[in-house]
């Protein structure tokens, strides 16, 4: 049996290939999804993604299954609570952002009708599909995530630069980075 060609960084760790299997760049619509991948996304600056989907289920739990009506209520002392809470990353920056962004989240929700056509709208609704050879190819940023990640900051959102809004962009399937061998890539490419 032949195994499937994957994107390189999935590897063969499992975690790992079942995101990049199943989530990473498959177009996703559901508000609450869309507001767990740009909390953990932010929770992932400076560290590796590994350590985030790690401790995915647990950030679930901490967080009310990132509900971000429950999110933007939380008080000082929720917020303590979740800093001391060891099986999450403990960054009272992080955190306090996690909290004012659900908050701010609400409010595109109110004004678009929901996050995700704000969001999509800045890709007319259809996922951007490049057609990247190798992984070196894929770039950590571009002109359309700095301009997200410009306007979500004249928001008021935080932890949202353009490598954390390309990012977001890659994993909610805004853009299609698998590069062309990759069998996603063409399951993508065949439900457009």
């Amino acid at each position: 049996m032949i195994d499937k060609k994957r994107c390189i960084w999935a590897g063969d760790i499992p975690i790992y290939i079942d995101y990049h299997d199943n989530e990473w760049g498959r177009p996703l619509h559901d508000d609450i999804r869309l507001f767990e991948m740009l909390i953990l996304e932010g929770m992932q600056a400076g560290l590796s993604w590994i350590t985030i989907l790690n401790k995915r289920e647990a950030f679930r739990e901490a967080f009310d299954g990132f509900d971000p009506y429950k999110v933007g209520l939380y008080n000082d002392a929720k917020i303590q609570e979740l800093i001391t809470n060891e099986k999450i990353i403990r960054n009272r920056l992080k955190i306090n952002a996690a909290v004012s962004n659900a908050k701010l989240f609400l409010k595109v929700i109110e004004d678009y009708g929901s996050f995700d056509k704000f969001i999509w709208g800045y890709v007319d609704y259809m996922p951007i599909i490049n057609h990247w050879e190798k992984q070196d190819d894929v770039p950590a940023s571009t002109t359309l995530s700095d301009r997200i990640s410009k306007d979500l900051k004249k928001m008021g959102f935080k932890f949202v630069g353009s490598t954390i809004i390309y990012s977001f962009m890659q994993a909610v399937g805004m853009v299609n980075d698998h590069i062309t061998e990759c069998f996603v890539y063409e399951e993508i490419v065949s439900c457009q």
